[in-house]
């Protein structure tokens, strides 16, 4: 009952975090936060899913293959936010960026 609840609780919070990436990839202003956003949740979402999968599967060859495909998510999704920027920089363009609005002496990239 135990693994039951925990498997369910880990399930339901991954798909959480899916949902709340879907909705920063539509509301986010450039494509550069939209990929740190996606970059972030979904190595965190499938993780949790993975892991509340594997608790609800127990001890068995699925465990091992949820495994592998987490390993897999943790070293693909950096890798591939980050050819996605590379590519978008490359491509010119370029990231939003506020006015810096403290004083002069305060202000990023001010000569001390």
């Amino acid at each position: 009952m135990f693994f039951n609840i925990l498997s369910w609780a880990l399930i339901v919070t991954g798909s959480i975090f899916l949902l709340i990436g879907s909705i920063g990839l539509i509301r986010l202003p450039d494509v550069f936060a939209r990929i740190h956003a996606a970059g972030i949740i979904d190595t965190l979402a499938v993780g949790l899913l993975a892991i509340g999968m594997g608790v609800q599967a127990g001890l068995s060859l699925v465990t091992v293959k949820l495994g592998l495909i987490l390993l897999f998510m943790f070293f693909a999704s950096p890798t591939s936010t980050h050819a996605l920027a590379k590519a978008a920089l490359d491509g010119g363009v370029q990231p939003q960026i506020k006015e810096d609005q403290r004083p002069d002496k305060r202000r990023l990239g001010a000569e001390s």
